[in-house]
């Protein structure tokens, strides 16, 4: 977009979303341009198969572009980008009825560290939080992932796990006050 001084000015996404709906493929390659590194970046902390996640990359801007119209513009798109992506990703892995597991970090073998936010991500899965977290109830853990470890907001949550905004807050709540008691326990333990 170009103001009267002649001047580029980045269009925001529902802007972009708008037009792309109209058949603006510049504007539907913009919209890839903007989100698709982070969204593939989150989809293979989930699942390491790349091909998987390039595939599900493809499908999610393909039903952003065919459905664009079906957005409602609350809330951020990067929300429900992700909820479109995530939505994808569990069919294809159920469908493949296969368990995707985090890559090992060696790096002797690979001569590579992970990022911190690897580090932080792996710790979660195998120290004493991921311990507290699988023993949460799946809809507990589900909004766990969501709101904590997604950064998505309540609402965008919601969306995603098909529940209203108050039940989202409610099990974020209960789910929280069992991990402090599981993590309480788990250093009690740690102390004996």
């Amino acid at each position: 977009m170009e103001t009267a001084d002649g001047n580029h000015q980045a269009r925001g996404d529902a802007d972009l979303l708008r037009a792309a709906a109209d058949g603006d493929l510049a504007a539907l390659r913009e919209l890839h341009d903007r989100h698709a590194p982070w969204l593939t970046a989150r989809l293979l902390r989930r699942c390491n198969d790349r091909e998987v996640v390039v595939d599900v990359v493809q499908d999610t801007f393909l039903t952003m572009w065919q459905d664009a119209r079906k957005w409602r513009g609350d809330g951020e798109l990067a929300g429900w980008l992700w909820g479109i992506a995530f939505r994808r990703m569990v069919s294809r892995l159920r469908a493949r009825k296969a368990v995707v597991l985090m890559p090992d970090w060696d790096a002797g073998a690979t001569g590579m560290l992970p990022a911190a936010e690897d580090q932080v991500l792996l710790g979660v899965e195998y120290g004493d939080l991921g311990d507290a977290l699988r023993r949460l109830s799946p809809a507990f853990r589900a909004v766990v992932q969501a709101c904590v470890l997604d950064g998505l907001t309540t609402r965008e949550a919601s969306r995603l796990l098909g529940v209203r905004e108050n039940t989202v807050k409610t099990r974020l709540h209960r789910a929280k006050a069992q991990l402090r008691c599981s993590l309480a326990d788990a250093r009690l333990e740690g102390w004996r």
